[in-house]
Parts: C-alpha cells; sequence; structure tokens
C-alpha cells in the first residue's frame, strides 16, 4: 500500500501508476495541459453567407442512431474518397489501391498507427519541435526518438541524412536492427513552428523513407489552412510505392466538436489500422457522420474546398493582426517565422535559456496563456528559449489592446530602461522581465485587473486538481474496501 504525499489515503498497488509500464502519464510540468489545446475558431464553423439547415427523419435518423461499419458509413467514404483523388491522387501507380477510414478524430486515429507499427524500444524518426500529442501518444512506447532539424522551411534533408546515416539500406532486413520504421511530420504549418515543409524538400525526403524502407506518417490537420492560393503537393500524392498513411481532420474546418478524421493510404495498411479501432471504439460515431455528410453533400467537393478556403483567410487574417501586434511589441526581445498557415506563432526568446519560468511563473499569474518550447521536444526536461503563441481565437482588438495596468507597467518601463539600475515597477530587468512585459502587452487575456489584486497562481490551480482527484481516490478505495468485506 503507497501513501498520497498530499493526504494520508493508502493507494493499493494496482492504483499507483508507475506499476503500469505503457500507461499514459500527466507530465511533471501540468502547465502544458492548460495551454496546449489549439481551439477552433467557432464562427469559422459555419454553412456559407446564405446559411442553410436539413432535418434528419425516419430512415436516415435511425441510420445515424444506429452501429455503422468501422472503415465508415459508406456513403461518407465514397465522398472522401472523390475528395482525396482530386487533391492526393498518386502519379506514376495506377495499380497502387488505396482505402479510407473514418476514425474519431485524425489524433485517434494517428494513435492507432501507432499500436499497428510501433513496438516498446522501437526507433522512431520526427521532426524537431513536434506535435506535442504526438510525442505523448509515443511516450508509452519507451521509444528510441531521431530528431531531424527544422528551419524555415520545414524538416531539413541534409538533418535527416545525417541521422539516418548510422544505418545502411540494409539493416531494414534485419529484425534485430534499430533501424527507424517510420517517419512522423506535419507537413503543412506545423504545430507549433507554424511553417510548411517547402515542396522542394517532400520528394527528397520521400526519397530518404523509401532508402532505408520506413513508413511516412503524413499528420497534416492544417492543410485546408493553407493561406497560398495553391495547395503543394502531398506525400501522399508523391508516393507511389505504398508508404505513405495520411491523416487529415474536419477539426479545423468543419467542427472540433464532431470528432472526425480520417486515414488515407494502402489498403493492406488501412485494413489493420481498422482492426484496431473495430477492437476499441469500434467506430466513429454514426451521427457525427450522418452529419459531416449531410452537410458535404450539399455542398459537394468544388463547395467543401470553397469553404475550407473562406476558413483559411479568417485565419490568415488574424495571422496578420497577430503579426503586427508582434512587430509593434516584441521587436528585440524575440524572433520568429512567419507562418505559413494554421493557427500558430512560434517565437524565440532573445537572452532566455529557458521561457518555461517565464509562462508558468510570470505570464500565467498576468493572465497570458502560452506554450513553453520544452512541450515539444521529445526530451522536455531540457531548456527551451522557444514559446507558442496561438492566433485561433484571441480578437485583434485582445492582441494589441493590453490592459490597462499592462500599459503603465510598460509605459513605466520605456521611461526607466535607461538607466543603469533601472528597474521595471511590475517585473525584474532582466531579458525574462522585459518580454513577459511585452507579451502581457499584446496578449493579455481575460478581465483586466488592479495592480494591488491578486491572480490565482498555477500552482493553487494543481493543488485545487490535486485535493478533487484525492478526494475522488479515496472515496473509490473507501469503496473497494467496502465491496472486498462483503464478498
Amino acid at each position: 500500500m503507497l501513501t498520497s504525499p498530499i493526504s494520508s489515503v493508502l493507494l493499493p498497488f494496482w492504483l499507483d501508476v508507475s506499476n503500469h509500464a505503457n500507461a499514459i502519464r500527466l507530465h511533471c510540468r501540468p502547465v502544458y495541459l492548460t495551454c496546449t489545446a489549439a481551439r477552433s475558431r467557432s464562427s469559422s464553423f459555419t454553412w456559407s453567407s446564405g446559411g442553410g439547415t436539413f432535418e434528419l427523419t425516419g430512415a436516415a435518423l435511425n441510420k445515424a442512431l444506429q452501429y455503422a461499419p468501422t472503415n465508415g458509413m459508406p456513403e461518407l467514404t465514397k465522398w472522401l474518397s472523390a475528395l482525396q483523388k482530386k487533391m492526393h491522387a498518386p502519379s506514376g501507380n495506377e495499380s497502387l489501391s488505396h482505402d479510407i477510414l473514418i476514425t474519431p478524430g485524425s489524433q485517434d486515429g494517428l494513435c492507432k498507427i501507432f499500436e499497428m507499427i510501433l513496438n516498446p524500444g522501437d526507433s522512431i524518426v520526427l521532426e524537431e519541435p513536434s506535435y506535442p500529442g504526438t510525442l505523448a501518444g509515443l511516450r508509452p512506447f519507451d521509444l528510441k526518438y531521431i530528431s531531424v532539424e527544422t528551419d524555415g522551411g520545414g524538416m531539413r534533408v541534409d538533418s535527416l541524412e545525417r541521422a539516418m546515416s548510422k544505418w545502411s539500406p540494409a539493416d531494414a532486413l534485419n529484425p534485430a536492427s534499430d533501424i527507424p520504421k517510420l517517419i512522423y511530420l506535419q507537413p503543412s504549418s506545423s504545430n507549433p513552428t507554424g511553417v510548411a515543409i517547402a515542396p522542394e524538400r517532400r520528394l527528397p525526403i520521400l526519397q530518404i523513407a523509401k532508402k532505408y524502407d520506413m513508413l511516412v506518417i503524413e499528420d497534416d490537420p492544417y492543410y485546408y489552412l493553407n493561406f497560398a492560393k495553391e495547395f503543394p503537393r502531398s506525400f501522399l500524392s508523391l508516393d507511389n510505392d505504398g508508404r505513405v498513411l495520411r491523416l487529415d481532420s474536419f477539426s479545423k474546418v468543419l467542427s472540433s466538436g464532431l470528432r472526425l478524421g480520417f486515414v488515407t493510404g494502402p489498403k493492406p495498411l488501412v485494413d489493420r489500422v481498422a482492426l484496431h479501432l473495430q477492437v476499441s471504439s469500434m467506430h466513429c460515431s454514426s451521427l457525427s457522420q450522418t452529419l459531416a455528410f449531410q452537410l458535404l453533400n450539399q455542398w459537394g467537393v468544388d463547395g467543401f474546398l470553397a469553404h475550407a478556403r473562406g476558413v483559411a483567410d479568417f485565419y490568415r487574417s488574424q495571422c496578420e493582426h497577430m503579426l503586427a501586434a508582434a512587430n509593434k511589441h516584441l521587436k528585440g526581445l524575440a524572433d520568429w517565422n512567419v507562418p505559413t498557415g494554421g493557427m500558430f506563432l512560434w517565437l524565440k526568446a532573445r537572452g532566455i535559456a529557458d521561457t518555461f519560468g517565464l509562462i508558468s511563473e510570470k505570464a500565467l499569474a498576468k493572465q497570458v496563456v502560452l506554450v513553453p518550447g520544452n512541450a515539444f521536444y521529445a526530451d522536455d526536461a531540457a531548456p527551451s528559449p522557444f514559446l507558442r503563441a496561438s492566433f485561433s481565437s484571441v480578437s485583434p482588438a485582445q492582441m494589441d489592446e493590453p490592459a490597462p495596468a499592462f500599459v503603465a507597467r510598460r509605459d513605466s518601463a520605456v521611461t526607466t530602461r535607461g538607466g543603469a539600475g533601472a528597474k521595471l515597477n511590475a517585473f525584474d530587468s532582466t531579458a525574462s522581465g522585459r518580454l513577459c512585459l511585452s507579451l502581457c502587452c499584446c496578449w493579455s487575456v481575460g478581465d483586466s485587473r488592479s495592480a494591488a489584486s491578486t491572480s490565482p497562481t498555477y500552482a493553487d490551480f494543481v493543488r485545487l486538481c490535486c485535493s478533487y482527484f484525492y478526494a475522488w481516490m479515496s472515496r473509490l478505495v473507501v469503496g473497494l474496501a467496502v465491496v472486498r468485506s462483503r464478498c
């Protein structure tokens, strides 16, 4: 029996997570849980400028309330096949057979792919930085991470070549080799960097994957949020030997609440992923699939693409406002690349080795919610000078109109910074203090508070959550004890 560090509750052996090697854990820096969600702007979930309605009655309603095939409702998978053929038709191998699997969000499809392919101790190639949801899903496998550097053009081909040079192509035929089985990447407006893999890099990356016989997991939820008028060719469209599994999502362009994603790839692989879905959630919500099909069928493929373009235009406008605010408030304090799409601005702080303290202690106390760079690396205990800001749901006015208290502090900082012993009123005069001050001026959220008021700290939030958790756990343990005594 174990004693909780926060209370005197005794926990049985089987309730201690350390005894379950593959359990997903809350990390030691739980601030990530409050910051990593990329909320889509609800106003982007619209039918069209003219609106529209539809009704579910009779046979259609009965079907929506019943079980569905694991791969998805046939009418919806047929519609998606037409979309994928238009956007990602592979070239060079007409005999290559692709299939589609609808999943409860693309994240679920991603986890099912990992379950299918990976074993504990395997190696995997990742972009650095990478999506934290992927890192969390991979952590129970205890993998060896082969990190590949990125820049303003996404994954660097030379870095990938160096990373793979320790193996020979023949190692792919040796079951005992630790050569990576797959490359994971987000090619379009990556989370967190906001940049896309340059078109001229995509085929060389695919050729390296072919050389070492690796699968390519093309996780592309921001594909339709591309700010350019033309879509770059996807890895799926370049694949002529069946090694790309592509994940798409409706969360960013239709509704995140529908929980609809879909996997496209070679039929033998998709069939195996479907088996993993079949023994877990069985299939994606029939009601969600029916609602989506009614909408998509009314639009048609071209109508959907027109809608997606409107959503991308909205986020491009948001991005422009965010960049204007960053240029106004953060010049000289941070550096950044201009996003090619998506919802995020990835910043590198000048003169700060690790942004975790800046965000968890200073910015959060002033109601500025950002994500520290550590969250996006396989080694998230290492210091990182980066941070991620999201422009998805904040208004342009909020981006550039700070709370009154922050304005006074910023102006005070401007007038006192010149002296040798100058101090900022609200923060210290270090690079961390100056950057946090500017961030508060740029992206303050919630109601403005007076300087004398006290905001709850994140530690208070964690303590509150822990108290509720252990109260619930104590009831569970007592309940189990009662059941055992009665048996």
